[in-house]
């Protein structure tokens, strides 16, 4: 381990003396998605260009495609949120305060160096038919840069529950959340980044999505708890984007052989996993990109050949674990990502993830073994210029996807599957109506039907897989129905409102949903944030 460190240390300063600087990278956090809906936005009516296959974006690229934009073809309130999203991201390009900046709690800005350090606070209550509950949090977040090349961010997050919304097993889309105590919970998302023309790599902790999607990514969704990852993202030429990034994930299996007694008690350690992934995307032609990319799980001891960036991993693990007779290997996953913003104003997508798959039995109902994740959607912007936009999604993902026989190898962290919040066996039909009458204001109305079958067995042989029935016992469903209105005051601070009637039923309600969410409710909730 310390002989990898040190090669890292030493690859980051060959690419520090190699290339010329122009920028710094950091990284806007996932969770404020408003600039990202209305980034969104501009890409289907193909006012800039912008692959949006992994998010988040940095700061840099959010204030270049904002600057890029033809102020003259935006509507009304189009240009009133260009105007306010400016006033945060003209930082990254302006050397001093001279422009109409947001509020800050502290900015500063020089040729060397740069800082802003605001706080984190909110809160959201909900209220139905199972009593009250509350979701508190507070911190703070500073970010900035050193040099034409060094980036550096950190937030940290103190959360606090009046009942538990998040465990390995629920059904939602809420990122997801490791106690410390009962309804308390702590995330800290940093990260340390170096970039120059064609490139960064960086030193993360933070939530990341790949797959195009509105509501949650089912090859990597930002569900799973943060995790330390190295990442090396290029693009050296206009129709080309590659990222790769190695991972540390917490595997949550004890290691027996490592436990040792300290005082009077015992210390566990878990046994070592780790993920390598990496995501190619070509764009043939304008606002239409392809990606392929491929990842692997693998535990015990780290894999120097998981830190080639361009590796096909499959063939790798072949050598490395499964070779002379070797048993089980390791756990390996390809990705295929299809997006077209071609019909001005329409963004068409399919996203799939292959856990495995057998084309000899792809059409074969009795040996069908395809553990395959796919989504389809489609997003119409402004229409007919009235401010209104229109999702569809599905999401269909088969029996054993995600899974794995190797308790150290499953696609996941913390318990927490690095997929679709639905898991296996499960599908989803989404569609959400959005109006923003004036600028900052988002009114939207969606409906979300959510099914789930029996979890099946994975022990390791391929016949006890094949053949499975997708959701023929539906053990889990959820209707529901979400009105939800929200304003953003000022930059990064939000006031929201919202209705929804969810039923949620079937004969695994317990174990899939919080208990204030169990049944048939009517939840009317409220609340306000900022810096999030």
């Amino acid at each position: 381990m310390s002989t990898l460190i040190r090669f890292l240390i030493v690859l980051t300063l060959v690419f520090a003396t190699s290339f010329k600087i122009v920028a710094q990278v950091v990284n806007h956090d996932l969770a404020k998605q408003t600039v990202y809906e209305y980034l969104d936005e501009l890409a289907n009516l193909q006012l800039i260009e912008l692959n949006t296959l992994i998010k988040p974006y940095s700061r840099q690229l959010i204030a270049k495609k904002l600057k890029a934009v033809d102020k003259t073809l935006l509507n009304k309130r189009q240009l009133k949120e260009l105007e306010f999203y400016l006033r945060d991201f003209n930082k990254e390009t302006h050397s001093n305060k001279e422009f109409d900046k947001r509020y800050d709690l502290f900015y500063y800005k020089d040729s060397l160096f740069s800082i802003t350090l605001n706080p984190i606070m909110g809160g959201r209550i909900w209220n139905n038919e199972n009593g009250v509950n509350f979701h508190r949090r507070n911190g703070g977040e500073v970010f900035g840069s050193v040099g034409k090349s060094w980036g550096y961010c950190l937030a940290l997050h103190d959360n606090s529950e009046k009942e538990l919304l998040q465990n390995e097993l629920y059904l939602n889309n809420d990122p997801a959340a490791v106690y410390k105590s009962s309804g308390d919970f702590s995330d800290l998302r940093a990260g340390l980044t170096y970039a120059w023309g064609w490139g960064s790599i960086a030193l993360l902790k933070d939530n990341f999505t790949w797959g195009n999607n509105n509501f949650g990514a089912n090859i990597i969704s930002n569900k799973v708890p943060s995790f330390a990852r190295v990442e090396l993202k290029l693009s050296p030429v206009k129709w080309l984007d590659f990222t790769y990034y190695h991972g540390w994930l917490a595997s949550g299996v004890r290691d027996s052989s490592r436990a040792y007694t300290a005082g009077a008690r015992q210390r566990s350690i878990d046994v070592r996993k780790y993920i390598a992934a990496n995501f190619v995307s070509i764009k043939p032609v304008k606002h239409f990109n392809v990606s392929l990319g491929n990842s692997i799980v693998y535990s015990d001891n780290i894999q120097a050949a998981f830190f080639i960036p361009f590796a096909f991993f499959k063939s790798i693990d072949h050598v490395v674990y499964s070779g002379s007779g070797n048993f089980g290997g390791q756990n390996t996953q390809l990705f295929l990502d299809i997006s077209s913003r071609n019909i001005k104003g329409i963004h068409l997508y399919v996203s799939v993830y292959v856990d495995e798959i057998s084309f000899s039995r792809f059409w074969s109902k009795s040996q069908h073994s395809n553990f395959v994740s796919g989504k389809l959607g489609a997003q119409w912007s402004n229409i007919l210029n009235k401010n209104i936009q229109l999702t569809v999604e599905y999401t269909r993902t088969n029996p054993v996807t995600y899974n794995h026989f190797v308790n150290t190898t499953t696609y996941a962290s913390n318990g927490y599957s690095l997929g679709h919040y639905l898991r296996d066996n499960a599908q989803e039909f989404a569609v959400e109506l959005s109006v923003k009458p004036i600028a900052r204001l988002n009114l939207k109305a969606s409906y979300i039907l959510a099914q789930k079958g029996l979890v099946y067995e994975y022990l390791g042989t391929n016949t006890d897989v094949w053949g499975l029935s997708f959701l023929k016992d539906k053990r889990w469903e959820s209707s529901r129905v979400l009105i939800s209105a929200g304003y953003e005051l000022f930059n990064d601070v939000r006031l929201f409102v919202d209705y929804q009637y969810r039923n949620n039923r079937g004969v695994d309600q317990l174990l899939y949903s919080p208990e204030y969410s169990q049944g048939e409710t009517n939840t009317v909730s409220f609340g306000a944030t900022i810096g999030f």
